[in-house]
């Protein structure tokens, strides 16, 4: 909510800054993510944006291998604090510790960039800053989780989640929270959402939704994960089919796996029907808002089926994923379906089909 002092305070960020932050830099390292940013509405854009922003150099100081995972927790935990109103110079350690170091000029600009998107919080409402860091510090959750589960990426060291449970909580912590936050700043946002509550099964089918995508996600980068000592496929389920967490090292073992891939798949197809009725909620006249749901959905199930489709998906050189090509069309044609809720629940339903299908679970 904006009151009169908030809306009376001077600007710490000057608007170029503003502009570069939430629009070069937001593009150059949001990847994929950009196009969704694109098309929501323009109340929700800059604060989902700026907390994709935060999120993302958290995230990259959380994953470097320039230091040690013991400094990199100590430099996630002061900026999650800094994030939430404490003072230090975290940023401009992170920046002086990290962006000389880091190849990546675009992930070095986001480091160097983050005391003024620390500055930048001030700047929304009461509300939107409060919600921003809520998500932001639930983010950075999964990402201690991931400091202090896992052995570090060089050590030649494997772990591996240790059941169902902790699979759940760890895709709440990195993606489920967002769906929660995404549902809140929508109905902030959106006059046509005000009679949603969140306090009902939209900000539940919200966390659904993202953890859909993260299980899409964890599905697919197994191979890569495996090789820097992560296993999310969970020791306890794992155990069930005579399999250790090394056996999924060797690409050989894809067929002997499958059946682990398969009970995840399931777990999966429920978190991504959830998001359908989430989508199909939505006012058909929210358009951007609806494309924005949308366009994860009709990506992370084709990947899904890809998935299922590739008889040796253990193996590193050998990722599943969908084209370009597809991505394209899948926004040509989500433009033409996206106000008719028949289309559009026919054509989520024709994927997740052919997502069994590619699994023998047809």
């Amino acid at each position: 909510m904006n009151d009169d002092s908030e809306n009376s305070k001077k600007p710490s960020v000057p608007g170029a800054t503003r502009a570069e932050l939430l629009g070069s830099l937001l593009k150059n390292v949001s990847r994929s993510f950009y196009l969704t940013l694109r098309v929501l509405p323009a109340g929700l854009r800059e604060p989902v944006g700026l907390a994709y922003l935060l999120a993302r150099a958290a995230d990259t100081v959380a994953d470097t291998e320039l230091i040690a995972p013991e400094r990199r927790l100590e430099l996630l935990l002061a900026l999650r604090a800094q994030v939430n109103g404490s003072t230090g110079t975290v940023a401009h350690d992170i920046a002086a510790e990290l962006s000389v170091h880091n190849s990546n000029p675009h992930e070095r600009a986001l480091l160097q960039s983050l005391e003024p998107a620390i500055a930048l919080l001030n700047e929304f409402s009461a509300s939107d800053t409060f919600e921003i860091r809520r998500v932001v510090t639930t983010l950075t959750e999964g990402m201690e989780f991931d400091l202090r589960t896992f052995p570090s990426e060089t050590s030649g060291q494997l772990t591996a989640l240790k059941n169902l449970d902790e699979l759940e909580r760890y895709t709440y912590l990195v993606a489920g929270c967002v769906g929660d936050f995404w549902t809140r700043m929508s109905i902030a946002h959106e006059p046509k959402l005000r009679e949603w509550n969140t306090a009902d099964d939209k900000c539940v089918r919200g966390i659904r939704f993202g953890m859909a995508l993260q299980y899409t996600n964890v599905l697919r980068d197994v191979s890569k994960d495996l090789r820097i000592g992560r296993c999310y496929f969970p020791d306890e389920l794992l155990k069930a089919h005579s399999i250790t967490p090394n056996d999924l090292l060797d690409p050989q073992n894809s067929a002997k796996a499958r059946p682990v891939l398969v009970n995840l798949i399931r777990t999966a197809l429920e978190h991504f029907d959830e998001a359908r009725r989430y989508l199909l909620s939505i006012p058909r006249t929210c358009v951007r808002l609806r494309l924005a749901c949308l366009w994860p959905i009709l990506i992370g199930l084709p990947t899904l089926e890809k998935l299922g489709q590739n008889a040796d998906w253990l193996d590193p050189k050998k990722p599943s994923k969908i084209s370009r090509g597809h991505v394209k069309r899948i926004l040509v044609f989500s433009f033409l379906a996206v106000g008719s809720n028949r289309v559009l629940g026919w054509w989520i339903a024709k994927q997740m089909n052919a997502v069994r299908a590619s699994f023998g679970m047809v």
